[in-house]
């Protein structure tokens, strides 16, 4: 069951149903056909029909054929997708999340460390806010851009926070930091321009580009560098195309953050490039861990005018499902952002933006119970880190931000495994411990480096100490094991 998520899922194919061949005392066929990245189907009412695959010049056609009447009826039927659709690659971590809930829910007793979830419940001022909201009728729309209260509160925070100044028509809300980013990214770049993502990187942002049809320029970190990256590898990999720089800090999947002298000196790199924008990815900003600090790269001298700067509740405030985002820079690109927006999917919950406003309102980074929160995180994490180094074999840079660990397994890499066969890189690495651990994680191959697995700790401390043992028991046998 693991290998179907990483060697293709089977689906069924889409057929409408228009279809003029229709015979009400025809049975229901379905002949499944083996895809990698479409998981969805629409059944054809009563038609008996089968299915074959034609691949011909980048189109394909399925042929559907049926008894409805003596003669014989054919249809082709062209289910061709758009090449920039066709160019994406599905989010493994969406995927091996999806799966290993289904394992648990088939009875499996899988541990998930795949999403990057947080496991605390939404503080209840918060859930209370959104509850009321729902009593009193407050479930319209709302303007495209985001209702003015909580544009406001963001601009209070962004100011009071972040060092940064914003007026609300500088504020667009959205359905969550990933479609602020996705807006971001279509807006600024064209066909052929660059998109710099420095590896590891977040397992949507080379798919952003490529749905702007940009191409995504990845620039690699080591972990012996805190996965941070160098400046002058950037500046050697600065063309004439290069439209945006993407930086995520504290990061997803290496919880690496950035200093602000590091910013700095990147800042300085993109000053010499008018074309260059930043568009500087900050949901973790407040899941930090003393001593590091934040800095915003839109309060770095000069960068204001070319950082779009985007953030959102769903880590910090445990609201992952309320699906809120924004995203925040010169009033051109935000009004670029909201034009899109507005043929896209309009403007935000209204529920979940009243609630928003709430979480504003509980004090500077979140107050009390973001700390708490944070608090918690942090001793899983450290709790991950021990357990990590006394194990043998395993890289590891100490996150300093966010829930994750990107560890270095590669050293298991070549060896066979009894009754699984060999372990030749991070997707296989992940097959096994979910096999043979029943842990659930993200192979690093999907964050571009496959020397590394990410392990979420956004789980109870409990839940963590079995996962450890479950890994370590699962990665004894392969510590004995010769290389291949």
């Amino acid at each position: 069951m693991a290998n179907s998520l990483y060697n293709g899922t089977a689906c069924r194919i889409p057929v409408r149903d228009q279809c003029p061949v229709v015979n009400s005392s025809s049975r229901h066929v379905f002949r499944s056909i083996s895809f990698s990245s479409n998981l969805s189907y629409l059944p054809l009412k009563t038609l008996e029909m089968g299915l074959e695959k034609h691949v011909e010049q980048n189109r394909m056609v399925v042929k559907a054929m049926t008894d409805f009447d003596a003669r014989g009826v054919d249809i082709d039927i062209d289910i061709s997708l758009s090449p920039r659709v066709n160019a994406l690659k599905p989010s493994k971590t969406v995927a091996i999340s999806d799966q290993a809930t289904a394992l648990v829910q088939a009875g499996v007793p899988v541990i998930r460390l795949a999403a990057g979830e947080p496991d605390f419940d939404t503080p209840a001022v918060i859930a209370e806010v959104g509850i009321n909201a729902i009593r009193e009728g407050y479930t319209r729309y709302t303007p495209n851009a985001g209702t003015l209260e909580l544009r406001q509160a963001i601009c209070h925070k962004l100011k009071e926070e972040n060092g940064i100044t914003y007026t609300p028509d500088q504020i667009v809300v959205s359905n969550g930091a990933k479609q602020s980013l996705t807006q971001a990214v279509i807006a600024v770049c064209s066909p052929g321009d660059e998109v710099i993502i420095p590896a590891p990187f977040w397992v949507s942002y080379p798919e952003m580009a490529r749905l702007a049809d940009a191409t995504p320029v990845i620039l690699p970190t080591s972990i012996s560098d805190n996965f941070l990256l160098d400046p002058k590898l950037l500046e050697s990999k600065i063309t004439e195309r290069s439209r945006v720089l993407i930086l995520c800090s504290p990061s997803n999947p290496t919880g690496s953050v950035y200093p602000k002298k590091l910013l700095e000196e990147i800042a300085q790199i993109v000053a010499k490039y008018p074309r260059l924008l930043v568009i500087s990815d900050e949901i973790y900003e407040h899941i930090i861990y003393a001593p590091a600090t934040h800095t915003s790269f839109a309060s770095l001298p000069g960068m204001w005018d070319r950082t779009l700067t985007v953030n959102g509740f769903s880590k910090a405030f445990a609201m992952t499902g309320w699906r809120l985002g924004y995203l925040a820079g010169p009033k051109h690109f935000a009004a670029a952002c909201g034009k899109i927006q507005s043929q896209f999917t309009s403007g935000a919950s209204s529920i979940s933006q009243k609630a928003a406003v709430a979480a504003l309102g509980m004090g500077y980074a979140g107050g009390e119970a973001v700390s708490t929160m944070v608090k918690a995180f942090r001793e899983r994490r450290d709790f991950l880190i021990k357990s990590f180094s006394e194990m043998g074999g395993i890289k590891i840079s100490e996150p300093q931000g966010a829930f994750y660990l990107f560890l270095d397994f590669s050293s298991y890499y070549g060896r066979e495994a009894e009754g699984f066969g060999k372990i030749e890189d991070s997707e296989s690495l992940c097959r096994y411990l979910l096999d043979k651990g029943q842990v659930a994680m993200v192979p690093g191959s999907a964050f571009g480096d496959d020397s590394c697995i990410r392990i979420s700790y956004a789980a109870s401390l409990t839940t963590l100490q079995a996962a450890v043992e479950r890994i370590k028991k699962a990665l004894t046998p392969l510590s004995s094991a010769a290389l291949v």
